[in-house]
């Protein structure tokens, strides 16, 4: 297949890319930078310059290929504090792609996550599709990203065989700067790994190049409306985190109250707090994938996180 992707040099998506090419087909990326664009063409990727904004480039895109595999999201807009702004821009970009793609039965593939799902029960691929129409025509805050999903989904009653993986909070692995960099960093800082309450809140994970794989799994055979789990681990508890942490940084390993979790973790105080197991036993059955790479704990115990901790403050 000749695949247009955004997002192709992020971090999930720079393993996706060769995954692709690897298994012979034809990419197209998107590139908003001159970095991204020589990594990119690096990779073996065929190189369109522009961004989420440029809906006159996807829509062509879209129209010439395959199929399209969508992973970009203005973080830029996020993080200085407009969320709603950045979940604006990728619903223009899905509607965008739908429209190119309706009546074709081409593959739409989107990322969303599982955090949150169903906290304090295992979540399942039939969780988080019960949105209020009102919500689902175009949500706000947090809530927005989920009903982009959603409408993603509701595109294959127009002829795309679209599909949504729903991503591991942690997607592991070397060169990792997510959430595990950022515990590894702030214990460092603190000179102790910690955990909040008793630590039995449970962490879904999942090696980068296992999440890479699904992708072009669903691209090539997912069913139209498919909600894929991209989950190796259903749910390490977050004390198993800390003592890996603490062992191998040489410090102690302490509980955090739920009232202190915020001053001691920052944003990732609440998170750590939640209970939210996922489950990818649907997928496993839906498209055959299995993850074979090391789980979180493991993959932890490798050292690479550790060789550079940095301090946060």
């Amino acid at each position: 297949m000749r695949v247009f992707i955004t997002g192709g040099s992020g971090w999930i998506g720079s393993a996706v890319v060769p995954e692709l090419i690897d298994a012979g087909h034809q990419v197209v990326a998107l590139a908003r930078s001159d970095d991204a664009a020589d990594g990119l063409a690096a990779a073996g990727a065929e190189v369109r310059r522009g961004t989420l904004d440029d809906l006159e480039i996807l829509r062509a895109e879209a129209a010439a290929c395959d199929g399209v595999i969508h992973l970009a999201f203005r973080h830029d807009l996020a993080f200085s504090g407009d969320f709603e702004g950045a979940a604006a821009a990728d619903r223009r970009a899905i509607e965008t792609f739908g429209e190119a793609l309706a009546g074709s039965d081409r593959p739409f593939l989107i990322a969303s996550g599982t955090l949150g799902l169903a906290p304090g029960r295992l979540a399942t691929e039939q969780d988080g599709h019960d949105l209020p129409p009102d919500v689902l025509a175009r949500g706000a805050g947090p809530e927005a990203r989920h009903a982009n999903a959603e409408f993603t989904l509701s595109l294959a009653s127009r002829g795309v065989r679209s599909s949504v993986v729903r991503l591991a909070p942690t997607n592991h692995g070397e060169g990792d700067n997510g959430f595990m960099t950022f515990l590894v960093g702030i214990a460092g800082d603190k000179g102790v790994s910690g955990y909040v309450g008793d630590g039995t809140s449970r962490w879904p994970a999942v090696h980068r190049l296992d999440s890479a794989r699904l992708f072009r799994i669903a691209l090539e055979k997912a069913p139209a409306g498919s909600t894929l789990h991209a989950v190796a681990d259903e749910g390490v508890p977050i004390r198993a985190i800390a003592e890996v942490i603490g062992r191998h940084l040489d410090i102690p390993v302490v509980s955090v109250s739920p009232e202190d979790a915020g001053e001691h973790f920052g944003f990732l105080g609440s998170l750590l707090s939640l209970d939210s197991p996922a489950s990818s036993a649907i997928t496993r059955d839906l498209v055959g994938w299995q993850p074979v790479r090391p789980g979180l704990l493991d993959d932890l115990d490798e050292g690479h996180y550790f060789q550079k901790a940095p301090a946060l403050v």
